[in-house]
């Protein structure tokens, strides 16, 4: 990875992406340890350690990441028209920090394109072994309609998901936010579930994925359409990136526009994590983001209300064997504190309270 690091951050991505879809990354020959497996979402995880939306947008290396540990892989966010995002430079490093800042703008290739490689390879929910697929959605920047693009993403890719994830939370892309709004959010969701509803045959579980940066009485109106038919969903994605720049922020890079990731995100999540599972209730199964590291970290969001984690950044600083240093590190963490499954520490620092 230092080697990697003297490239510009977005050929380095996707020279990342190449060797995992080539197969030319360390894999995982370790045997699952059962006190890292988990049934979400009606769905078995080997393990809770997941990769973020935003490394593999267009469905390109799937198994290489499942082969190097990932409990899941979730892919996109795919848009229904290609479109090449923002203008570059669009990714920077913020090697001191720890962090990256992306304004990458939902760059795709489209939904007919990773229908097809999800169809060449005969992709259906748990058709490999290997893991759980998530498949993540966004609307195109000049969509007339955002939520005939989210309705139009669950029809495409119900037959290859495990599970789907609505993405309103990107800062990259003009106007999505907006709909984490209490009434334009009830708006999307009854279309979208509807439509999942109505499928005939595979209808998968629906997750959002919100901000970082929410009021708390955003958060208090999410939390209220979320778990109320006809708007309910199967769980939440907390969170993306952050619009904030924290006063410890050392890079040149700080002040680039997007969204900032990585370490200095971290403790934002957390608590966004905890806010959320306690203002469901812990009714929605939670997937943490945001700064995850090390199985510290992991086993943080965990007890903050994460039932399920990923990470994305930190392979950018530290690599592909981060997964499964993750992975011993929770697992050491579990065993230590006496107990026996992931599930068991999910909410602990909440419900303690």
């Amino acid at each position: 990875m230092p080697a990697v690091r003297l490239v510009d951050p977005e050929q380095a991505h996707v020279l990342a992406v190449k060797l995992a879809a080539w197969g030319m990354i360390p894999r995982d020959k370790s045997v699952p340890d059962k006190i890292l497996e988990s049934k979400v979402f009606g769905k078995v995880f080997l393990n809770p350690v997941g990769l973020a939306a935003g490394f593999d947008k267009h469905g390109e290396c799937m198994d290489g990441m499942f082969k190097i540990g990932f409990g899941f892989v979730e892919i996109g966010s795919i848009t229904p028209q290609p479109q090449s995002g923002n203008d570059k430079p669009r990714v920077f490093r913020l090697t001191e920090d720890q962090a990256i800042i992306n304004r990458y703008g939902f760059n795709s290739v489209g939904h007919d394109e990773v229908v097809k490689r999800l169809t060449s390879q005969s992709r259906t929910p748990q058709s490999s072994q290997l893991g759980v697929l998530g498949v993540n959605l966004g609307k195109n920047k000049t969509s007339t309609s955002a939520v005939q693009d989210y309705v139009e993403g669950v029809e495409k890719f119900a037959t290859f998901a495990d599970y789907i994830t609505v993405n309103i939370s990107s800062p990259n892309t003009p106007g999505l936010r907006s709909l984490q709004g209490k009434n334009e959010l009830s708006a999307l969701l009854k279309e979208v579930i509807k439509t999942r509803d109505n499928l005939p045959d595979n209808k998968p579980p629906i997750l959002v994925k919100i901000a970082a940066d929410l009021t708390q009485e955003a958060k208090e109106d999410i939390a209220a359409v979320i778990t109320t038919p006809p708007y309910k969903v199967d769980g939440l994605i907390v969170c993306n990136t952050t619009t904030s720049r924290p006063d410890s922020l050392q890079s040149k890079h700080k002040h680039e526009t997007g969204g900032l990731s990585g370490k200095p995100l971290r403790e934002l999540s957390t608590r966004t994590v905890q806010d959320m599972y306690r203002l469901t209730k812990g009714e929605l199964p939670i997937i943490g983001v945001g700064g995850i590291a090390s199985g510290r970290d992991a086993y943080d969001k965990i007890r903050a209300g994460a039932s399920l984690i990923q990470i994305y950044s930190a392979i950018a600083y530290e690599g592909f064997p981060i997964v499964k240093k993750i992975k011993r590190e929770l697992t050491e963490l579990l065993r230590k504190d006496n107990l026996t499954s992931v599930s068991d520490a999910v909410g602990l620092d909440v419900d303690e309270r």
